[in-house]
């Protein structure tokens, strides 16, 4: 993976391998009216919709493809008309180098989807304009998936699909859907945008790279030195919560990462332990039970 993402973002003729292996599920248990065969097909559409689109003119080798995983859960459907309501959990993953470890990058769930779908409706992509809300979900999502990747392996490596994502957010905008509208929570999909983009939460980009390419990478052949550096980099989520301590780029990071932070420091020497415990206290007092976990692990 770590020659796609530095290589020259361009495709030869014969390599058409796609970005993503994604798996996707829909649960629709609390769905109780009509036939239930709609939401295998709406598994299926957005399946091969995920898998089956070139969302980048980079070359990916098969064995490259990022792995990530929708979760659509449905709250109500009216079968007349065709809208679905619920929430969308997205998962991605990234793997180490030399190991067969990977590592999370994305775990958040999207609580502001719904959308309108029909039995054998097709799933059209376009980049200039907004097919429907379900397309348009599913694009944001892809393209940051594909972003934050891009960052772990290459300093703001990500750049070109943050600008494609901030265009599907510029069209949603206007079409008066949810979870689209700047300043409406700090949660929505314009809120994660930002936070991946606006000046004063940029710290969380730089730790995409250094905590993946220069501390999980390293690890594999300096455990110390690797763990120094994610030591390290674990400052900027200080600097962000001082300008923007609202921001859900810190829920993302904490959501990601907590656990792998309990496990990565569980060989470290006391003094790390408590630097750690100290700076991610600062930013998530309410996970004390968590963190405590960091400082009574044994050497």
């Amino acid at each position: 993976m770590l020659a796609t993402m530095l290589c020259a973002f361009s495709i030869h003729a014969d390599d058409e391998a796609t970005e993503l292996n994604c798996e996707v599920d829909v649960n629709s248990d609390k769905i109780t009216n009509g036939s239930k065969d709609i939401f295998g097909e709406l598994k299926q559409a957005i399946t091969d919709y995920m898998n089956t689109t070139k969302w980048t003119n980079a070359t990916f080798g098969t064995n490259e493809k990022i792995y990530c995983k929708l979760l659509l859960t449905l709250s109500s459907w009216d079968d007349a008309t065709g809208l679905m309501k619920g929430d969308l959990q997205i998962q991605s993953q990234r793997p180490v180098f030399n190991s067969t470890y990977t590592t999370a990058l994305i775990n958040f769930r999207d609580t502001k989807v719904d959308f309108t779908y029909e039995p054998g409706q097709q799933l059209i992509f376009s980049e200039m304009e907004m097919e429907d809300n379900l397309t348009a979900i599913l694009n944001f999502w892809a393209y940051m998936i594909i972003a934050m990747d891009f960052d772990s392996f290459e300093l703001n490596g990500g750049d070109p699909y943050y600008e494609r994502a901030a265009q599907i957010v510029r069209l949603a905008q206007s079409s008066g859907e949810s979870g689209w509208k700047a300043f409406e929570d700090n949660t929505n999909r314009s809120a994660v945008l930002s936070a991946f983009t606006d000046t004063q939460t940029a710290p969380i980009r730089q730790m995409l790279y250094d905590y993946h390419r220069m501390g999980l990478d390293q690890m594999v052949v300096t455990v110390d030195k690797g763990r120094s550096t994610i030591t390290h980099t674990l400052e900027n989520l200080g600097k962000i919560y001082q300008v923007a301590p609202m921001s859900v780029c810190l829920t993302m990071f904490k959501d990601a990462k907590l656990d792998e932070l309990i496990n990565i420091y569980s060989k470290a020497n006391t003094t790390e332990k408590e630097s750690v415990y100290e700076m991610l206290y600062q930013v998530y007092p309410s996970e004390t039970t968590r963190l405590d976990q960091i400082k009574k692990t044994e050497n």
